[in-house]
């Protein structure tokens, strides 16, 4: 589907947005600048000494154009008629000292923030951005998990080892889809084949993915904010699930060890599948027969009522959460929407809870007992992380909240059109294509999902991020 992007025209809404957005920052008290002395710390900060030498393995890249903050490195290569997949992780444990102001500047972060206006990072850019980070032609420290995978996909094997790296070519989305999509070969020619198998692997063991459409606040170059709406793109879907396989394979190294950090997520209750299927054939689109997850992967994206229904199932998406243990492993591991037990450990330049992940795979991929500043501060992460999460949730809502007034502050008076994604008691949520802005508006009258209808915009308030409608 292509994308929509609605830009904030320079202006005096322009200059509030920009006040607006300036003042939502301060107000999450998460500063983007660090104090001296965790930028000092950071920048005198050593490596751990890397173990193997990989540099002579092509790795690449693939993340969004731009990126700095590199987590993660591929390569792939065929294994008779398998395939092994290396996937290389920045080296954080190696570089951030247990206790120190690092550390603890990390801990009350959580995770890095991504504002309108630039990132608030989780640790100093000498080393997100820097030193730690997998850019392209110079060596790095990496922890390098490496897959063995039969021909259909399956795990048969895998390790964890430290080592240095090179990686050869920082690759971003839309240019590595095209490229597939000619058929031209590179770093990234085996990854539809391999994110193929596995996601029909994760049609096997039942996963499901809601796969909603992203909405981005993206700065241009001129000063003015625009807002992005887009689906992923199929390279972005087959480079997740090498990102799903580590954390399916730090997470039973965990369990079999007996201690470590599971991302989990309850099964939806019965209640929740009864009212979802209530909403599916009122939409004209009834889930009669198989799992959720392969209704959801099957719905076709050019369909109108498509977007009312994975908004609606985003109520089978919920309860999230992290789980601690050391010691006796807890009754529930699993994580429902990937139907396996699953830890974050891909991403550590940008979110706490991945170093301890990290750190305790690699104590037991050595034999080595796990460091004890990690026994220590286990049971805390899960609040670490619900904190920081909320935080990354208002920063990310409250956002797109501002910009869409902006956008609709040229439009008060007049009458939009809008098509309804949701219907809550007498008001709906309504996705208004020019410009692109979802929001809250009263009901009309015999409208319901998919309808199309005619809204008056009667409010646009930027600084509350707030935009007032009328039938």
């Amino acid at each position: 589907m292509p994308q929509r992007r609605s830009h904030v025209a320079p202006s005096a809404a322009q200059t509030e947005l920009a006040a607006a957005l300036a003042a939502l920052k301060e107000s999450l008290e998460a500063p983007a600048d660090f104090p001296a002395a965790v930028l000092a710390e950071a920048a005198a900060s050593e490596a751990a000494a890397p173990g193997l030498d990989l540099r002579d393995i092509a790795f690449a890249t693939l993340d969004p154009r731009g990126s700095r903050d590199l987590d993660q490195a591929f390569h792939l290569e065929r294994r008779g008629s398998g395939y092994t997949v290396r996937y290389a992780i920045a080296d954080v444990p190696g570089f951030v000292t247990p206790g120190g102001t690092v550390d603890e500047e990390a801990r009350r972060r959580g995770q890095t923030l991504y504002a309108a206006d630039g990132t608030i990072p989780l640790h100093p850019k000498v080393l997100s951005e820097d030193r730690a980070s997998l850019l392209a032609d110079v060596d790095r420290p990496a922890l390098v998990w490496t897959f063995a995978l039969d021909s259909a996909g399956v795990v048969e094997d895998f390790r964890l080892e430290r080592a240095l790296i090179r990686s050869r070519a920082q690759l971003d989305y839309a240019s590595t889809q095209a490229a597939l999509d000619r058929g031209e070969d590179g770093p990234a020619a085996l990854l539809p084949e391999i994110g193929a198998l596995r996601i029909a692997q994760e049609k096997l063991r039942g996963g499901a993915s809601l796969n909603l459409p992203d909405e981005e606040v993206v700065r241009g170059v001129d000063g003015t904010y625009s807002i992005e709406r887009r689906h992923p793109l199929p390279v972005e879907e087959w480079n997740a699930q090498l990102s799903l396989m580590t954390g399916m394979a730090a997470a039973s190294l965990m369990i079999d060890a007996g201690i470590g950090i599971l991302r989990t997520m309850p099964q939806p209750d019965e209640r929740s599948f009864a009212a979802f299927r209530h909403q599916t054939e009122a939409l004209g689109r009834p889930w009669t027969t198989g799992r959720y997850g392969h209704y959801l992967r099957e719905l076709d994206r050019a369909d109108p009522m498509t977007l009312p229904i994975l908004e609606a199932a985003a109520s089978l998406f919920r309860g999230a959460g992290y789980v601690t243990f050391d010691g006796p492993v807890p009754p529930e591991t699993e994580q429902a929407a990937i139907a396996a037990p699953y830890a974050h450990a891909t991403a550590p330049l940008r979110r706490l809870v991945d170093r301890w992940s990290l750190a305790i795979c690699l104590a037991v991929s050595e034999g080595r007992e796990v460091p004890g500043w990690v026994r220590e501060s286990l049971a805390d992460l899960p609040a670490l992380m619900q904190e920081s999460g909320q935080r990354a949730s208002r920063l990310d809502s409250a956002t797109i909240n501002c910009v869409e007034a902006a956008l609709m502050t040229p439009l008060v008076g007049s009458t939009v059109g809008a098509t309804v994604i949701e219907v809550r008691g007498e008001r709906a949520t309504v996705q208004i294509a020019a410009p692109a802005v979802t929001a809250s508006a009263p009901l009309p009258e015999g409208a319901v999902p998919g309808s199309t209808v005619q809204l008056r915009v009667v409010r646009a308030d930027i600084t509350r991020g707030e935009v007032e409608f009328a039938v």
